[in-house]
């Protein structure tokens, strides 16, 4: 039998500072180096679950709240949030924090999400997941909600 596994166990937490390679003209981090960060802190965070190669499926809106600045840092809070039977939705949090002044801010917050695969890139059943506390369970049954629209969403398509 199949192993459940809690959402602590694949936590990921992520953080790197925005250096002037990162930026546009104007020294603010490019968002598709901002969701390069993310979707790999998801895919860790997946791998971890399942123990597998997980491949991106979906990504859910994203909405970048504020300017990242160079030399700011970004600090990336990932759990996942739901297993279904191939696929998890994982979910991002997106932090700043200013070095100098210890002033943080939420900058984005994302869903996403990954199919775990096989060797030859057949999608597998992923291990059910154990959400544990009280937020852990709001996110577990918010999940089912999301799925059941990005299905219909998918389904327009």
């Amino acid at each position: 039998m199949a192993r459940i596994k809690t959402v602590k166990e694949s936590q990921v937490h992520m953080v790197e500072m925005v250096l002037p390679n990162d930026t546009n003209r104007l020294g603010n981090l490019l968002g598709g180096r901002l969701m390069h960060m993310m979707d790999i802190a998801a895919a860790i965070a997946a791998s971890r679950h399942t123990n597998r190669v997980c491949v991106t499926a979906s990504v859910d809106e994203l909405n970048f709240l504020h300017p990242i600045k160079a030399g700011e840092v970004v600090i990336l809070q990932v759990s996942v949030n739901r297993v279904f039977h191939t696929s998890l939705e994982v979910g991002l949090r997106v932090t700043t924090e200013n070095l100098l002044t210890g002033d943080r801010k939420h900058a984005n917050s994302a869903y996403l999400t990954f199919v775990s695969i096989d060797d030859s890139g057949k999608p597998v059943p992923a291990l059910p997941i154990k959400p544990v506390t009280k937020e852990e369970k709001r996110r577990y049954a918010d999940a089912a909600r999301r799925r059941q629209l990005r299905l219909k969403h998918r389904k327009r398509y």
